[in-house]
């Protein structure tokens, strides 16, 4: 399995920081791997907003700031975006590992 990039995780918990009322130091990485999105959204669809329909290779990000987990989608060369819960869609079936 191909791991998030540094940079990308720590972008992440910065932001995870921010997010929460968790210290930075407290926040977890509970999974972060490779994936493919089915589309330009990264699998976090706004409503009413249209995206490329292109697969997008990237990866997904877990946190844990106390009892919350915090998704973050990221394209191979983007930044982490933080993807609500009700919002955050499956990538497709892993084929990076």
């Amino acid at each position: 399995m191909t791991n998030a990039p540094t940079e990308m995780i720590e972008a992440a918990l910065d932001d995870a920081a921010n997010r929460s009322t968790t210290a930075r130091a407290d926040i977890k990485v509970v999974s972060e791997e490779a994936v493919t999105w089915p589309d330009g959204s990264l699998g976090c669809p706004q409503p009413g907003m249209m995206y490329t329909q292109a697969l997008v290779a990237g990866y997904r990000i877990v946190l844990q700031a106390g009892e919350q987990l915090l998704n973050y989608h990221v394209s191979s060369r983007g930044k982490p975006l933080f993807c609500p819960a009700a919002r955050a869609k499956a990538p497709l079936p892993n084929d990076r590992a």
